[in-house]
């Protein structure tokens, strides 16, 4: 018992510290992802020393991953293929077309400003062609634009993680092994989207199926039925093709979101709940064990590659995919300045760093807080300006009307809970 308790008191603290942050953020109406760092930072190596996330060894790659398998799934649940339709062009260009801008432009910036090999810079340039559901969404809550606009972003976040993750565990596998062939990594790509892509569907619709079944399955039962579901589907895909999983998580939720389930809506509670709890426990875990001074010792070339991704290879990124589409400058403005990173960049590259020091492979430290570094610059500058962005570009939603029903359908889960409480309560009495 006693050999348990520093991990205990791990969990713990990170769970109070996690959801404080959560807490303290919707307060001040500023992204959760600011005081997660914040927080973090303050109760690990680096501030007080309280946190050590080493203590749970191989156990926090496991955590990772199966955490992040839950935020891609909430974020696969939470899309809507009805809207996506109206942007399904710019969005298809957003994750192919605009992943290899990214990818090359990211590269280069990290090998001349940040002087990294092209091996490291290209290995970073993967890490942050991604968005992330978890920064974007909430954000997009908190200052209500345009639902073309809102559509779009949710979309390339939701969609371009697995896609980015996927791209990055092939290049760190070239890293690794020096053995190059662009033939060899698409086919690995495609491998991992097809796979990912057959089981999503299959174990969705299957899944599906047995939600509607209500003799056979009790209310009480579903949400945990979907969460075993995800998880031992997602760990099936990885055990046939690492991070195929990740795909199986978004598009499970796609399917999901497109059954009409009776019960949806409690469905989209449970895992938003859980969702928030993910990035809560994942995003203090990351930054505890994150070294300042190694984001320091990158100097202000690496500032400098940052703020070339931000403000030179994003705009271009925007201005391709979107090319000819009914958007107007404003909402592209918009879409070229919002594109903070998150918990899958964070993630990946703790995990790559630990993997590029075993093999004895200088770089690790260096990526992951180039990594950390884009993150804090991105959601700092980019989250925290974005509902004066949107002002001044006049995005918001355009009627009041908009506004309610948005907050209605935000609050729409409540309701029906509320309503089944009153019910079961009223046969009690």
């Amino acid at each position: 018992m006693e050999e348990s308790l520093p991990i205990t008191i791990l969990i713990s603290v990170t769970v109070v510290a996690g959801i404080a942050a959560q807490v303290l953020a919707g307060y001040f109406h500023i992204p959760s992802i600011v005081l997660l760092l914040l927080f973090g930072i303050l109760l690990g190596r680096d501030g007080f020393d309280f946190l050590d996330p080493s203590l749970l060894g191989v156990g926090l790659e496991v955590l990772v991953s199966l955490l992040v398998a839950v935020i891609l799934f909430e974020g696969g649940l939470n899309l809507q293929l009805g809207e996506l339709k109206e942007v399904s062009t710019s969005l298809r260009n957003l994750v192919t077309l605009g992943v290899l801008i990214t990818l090359t432009g990211a590269a280069i910036a990290a090998h001349w400003l940040s002087e990294f090999s092209w091996s490291i810079a290209f290995l970073y340039a993967s890490l942050v062609v991604v968005t992330g559901p978890t920064v974007i969404n909430p954000l997009l809550k908190q200052i209500s634009v345009q639902k073309e606009v809102s559509t779009l972003l949710e979309g390339e976040g939701v969609f371009i993680d697995p896609i980015g993750a996927i791209l990055a565990v092939i290049v760190l596998h070239f890293v690794l092994s020096g053995n190059v062939e662009p033939l060899i990594l698409i086919k690995g790509l495609v491998l991992r989207l097809g796979l990912g892509i057959i089981i999503g569907i299959g174990g969705g619709w299957l899944l599906s199926q047995l939600l509607k079944q209500d003799q056979f399955l009790s209310r009480e039962l579903k949400n945990l039925v979907v969460l075993a579901s995800v998880w031992g589907l997602f760990s099936l895909a990885q055990a046939l093709r690492g991070e195929s999983g990740l795909v199986v998580a978004v598009v499970m939720g796609i399917v999901l979101r497109a059954s009409n389930l009776p019960s949806e809506l409690l469905l989209r509670g449970f895992n938003e709940q859980l969702s928030i709890l993910a990035n809560s426990v994942l995003f203090i875990l990351l930054a505890a064990d994150l070294s300042i001074a190694s984001i320091f010792a990158l100097g202000w070339g690496s500032v400098l590659a940052v703020l070339v991704l931000m403000l030179i290879i994003r705009p271009i990124n925007i201005l391709i995919s979107t090319w000819s589409q009914d958007l107007n400058w404003q909402q592209q403005l918009f879409l070229s300045w919002v594109a903070p990173r998150g918990i899958v960049a964070a993630s990946l590259a703790s995990l790559f760093a630990v993997s590029l020091t075993k093999q004895g492979i200088n770089g690790g430290d260096s990526i992951k807080a180039l990594v950390f570094l884009t993150i804090m610059m991105t959601v700092l500058l980019q989250g925290l300006t974005a509902g004066w962005v949107a002002s001044l570009l006049n995005l918001p939603l355009t009627s009041r009307t908009e506004q309610e029903c948005l907050q209605a359908d935000d609050n729409d889960i409540n309701t029906q809970e509320n309503r089944k409480i009153i019910r079961i309560d009223s046969e009690l009495v």
